[in-house]
């Protein structure tokens, strides 16, 4: 059975909104095999500083670590504004606690903790209320000895109080972004622990006894009970899952390298797939602040339906990052909204109807559109209507471009060699004009967009990453040694995923060597399997550097810094549907016809339903393409058919 549902989000208390789509299954929980979920409730208490007060147990000398940082902004756009301010650490000074120990850099014990220092520790943490605590030591990825030694006091003085040690959040070295990623989920611990809760609860109510699984942010499945005491994993959560879909219907489609582009209600995220499969890294932030797990690289920007328009104090129009949010939501929902948003644009337009938002369930106004966007001309000096409507749209194309030109041409790939894949709510709607913004001529729009995210939970392996930090140089390590670990590593794995019933036929393991060239700062994560030389590691590693920065040193020694490895389990997949094979013709597909504004001028536009598309029957826009869910805009100079996987393809007539 496939079903696809949207809800409007419940910000008050996201379980609301989860529960209520759930509600609509025609179908008892306890027939579902399994529920996956992808959420973004970590992400928004970072960026609005939702989480709990976070004490920080560190070593003495180094409680302001966390707030000085790098010589860096971190903070895009930052670089040259001479208004920027650091944003505050998560642990403000009066709650980091610091402890007399030290290990030296390669582990040894050089001074141990005091019993009466611990204690002393116990009653400054209750008496300052932190209700989390994250513990960061100097060279603890190196020896937990410490950190689990007060881990250990602390649980048993303070009871049930969240501990993250940073030995078990991130086993590598660099502390600054080390401790600042402790501190991150030590921030979530209780937030996460309240909301799972809450869900899982809610699903048992209705008779749901199977294992709640949550998308991490490499693209994986984690148990409920792993996302709780690892909540900085699920960052990315609901991104990751949407670009997993992408992946399957490219796949479906005979395409190797895309472009996902899922443009939501606050923003929009990109990602660059080569070869179907994503890249992921360890090297991310959120909001300023570090956060070092392995996540894919997914870059997202502050434009999305719900992105307000506005006038700065130099009288330029800006769109976003603010949104109006789901609540009161844009202009045209009449929910009391005043701000013109990019959804008010679309719609003053024509290229919204009343049946395109959220499965028809919210009904658009336009004069609430239109008046929003008469007090935004007023404030830049009386702008026609129109052109100010498309002036907000190409404002955001021109975001969202270049959000995309970060994760390809700033990385050495032509944005031209690759197939934009749209989804999300607003992302169909604005797919052409990105791809002309960028030279992209192929475009697909998978089915149901709209639920593109949702939908690529279901087709995730549950995933489970660890690092052993090592340096060496390559040319001097034995790579018997490293044959070794990555055994000791694939041991450990193996262990967790058939703990979590997975048998060895359904596991893969996934090697990789964090390398960099001797001298440098910081590594490219390189693919390794069992019997790799050192040459043949070495060369993989030069074609890697060239494709980044375009040039590589093939003389110069490489220097090993971490073992990565990535353990799957393997889940069966639901199989879906294409479009049935019928007689289906274009005017059958024909809804209505109306006018609608581009690029200046009004155009003879046709209304159609994808339901009824034709597959392989080409069409030339401008065309509007309504579904559940999702707004397809075809606009003059593009073309469109429906493939056989049920795919929107869409192509640029001229490419000059």
């Amino acid at each position: 059975m496939e079903a696809f549902f949207k809800v409007p989000s419940t910000p008050a208390d996201q379980t609301e909104a989860v529960v209520s789509g759930v509600n609509m299954l025609d179908c008892p929980l306890n027939e579902i095999e399994s529920i996956v979920h992808g959420t973004t409730v970590g992400t928004n208490a970072i960026i609005e500083r939702r989480g709990v007060r976070v004490g920080l147990v560190t070593t003495a000398g180094f409680g302001d670590l966390i707030e000085i940082g790098r010589t860096q902004r971190l903070v895009p756009g930052s670089m040259f504004d001479p208004k920027f301010v650091r944003p505050k650490p998560l642990v403000p000074r009066h709650l980091r606690f610091e402890v007399h120990e030290r290990l030296s850099a390669g582990g040894e014990i050089l001074k141990n903790i005091q019993p009466a220092e611990l204690e002393a520790l116990a009653e400054k943490i209750k008496a300052a209320g932190a209700a989390s605590v994250a513990i960061c030591f100097l060279h603890a990825y190196r020896n937990p000895v410490h950190e689990i030694e007060v881990r250990n006091f602390l649980r048993r003085r303070l009871g049930s109080i969240p501990l993250s040690i940073s030995s078990e959040i991130v086993t590598e070295h660099r502390e600054f972004e080390r401790f600042s990623s402790t501190v991150v989920n030590a921030y979530l611990m209780p937030v996460m622990q309240t909301y799972l809760n809450s869900l899982a609860q809610a699903f048992k109510q209705r008779a749901y006894r199977r294992r709640l699984y949550v998308m991490n942010s490499a693209g994986g499945m984690i148990t409920a009970k792993t996302a709780q005491a690892f909540p900085i994993r699920t960052i990315f959560s609901g991104p990751a899952g949407g670009v997993n879909g992408a992946i399957y219907f490219a796949r479906q489609a005979g395409l190797r390298n895309i472009i996902t582009c899922d443009m939501g209600g606050t923003s929009t995220d990109v990602c660059l797939v080569q070869e179907l499969t994503p890249l992921v890294s360890s090297e991310h932030q959120l909001a300023g602040i570090p956060i070092k797990t392995p996540q894919m690289e997914i870059n997202t920007v502050g434009a999305g339906g719900g992105s307000m328009a506005w006038v700065d104090e130099d009288g330029r129009l800006k769109v976003g990052p603010q949104s109006a949010g789901a609540d009161p939501g844009p202009a045209s929902y009449g929910r009391g909204g005043t701000h013109a948003t990019i959804t008010d644009a679309n719609y003053f337009l024509g290229r919204l109807g009343n049946q395109s938002l959220l499965a028809g369930r919210i009904e658009l106004y336009f004069e609430p559109a239109k008046a929003a966007l008469e007090r935004l001309s007023e404030k830049l000096g009386g702008y026609g209507l129109h052109q100010l409507a498309e002036g907000v749209i190409q404002i955001a194309i021109t975001k969202m471009a270049g959000s995309i030109k970060e994760i390809s041409v700033q990385k050495g790939h032509d944005p031209r060699d690759y197939v934009l894949v749209a989804y999300g709510g607003s992302g169909p709607m604005h797919a052409a004009q990105i791809g002309e913004e960028l030279g992209i001529s192929t475009i697909l729009i998978p089915p149901a967009p709209g639920n593109l995210s949702a939908l690529g939970l279901t087709l995730s392996d549950v995933r489970h990453d660890d690092v052993t930090h090592w340096m060496a140089v390559l040319e001097d390590a034995s790579m018997e040694v490293i044959e070794k670990k990555f055994q000791q590593m694939e041991e450990k794995a193996v262990s967790v995923l058939r703990s979590e019933g997975f048998d060895s036929a359904d596991i893969v393991l996934k090697r990789e060597l964090d390398l960099r060239y001797r001298g440098q700062a910081f590594e490219l994560n390189t693919p390794v399997e069992s019997g790799d030389s050192a040459d043949k590691i070495k060369k993989r590693f030069a074609g890697q550097f060239l494709d980044r920065y375009g040039h590589s040193h093939a003389a110069h020694a490489l220097e090993l810094v971490n073992l990565r490895l990535a353990s799957f389990g393997i889940t069966g997949k639901p199989a879906f549907a294409g479009v049935e094979d019928d007689n289906s013709a274009l005017p059958q597909a024909k809804k209505d016809e109306k006018a609608v504004f581009f690029g200046g001028s009004f155009w003879d536009t046709c209304i159609l339903d994808r339901a009824l598309l034709p597959r392989r029957e080409n069409f030339k826009g401008p065309a509007i393409i309504e579904e559940k869910g999702a707004t397809t805009v075809i606009p003059p100079g593009w073309t469109a058919e429906v493939d056989d996987g049920g795919n929107i393809i869409l192509n640029r007539r001229n490419t000059e």
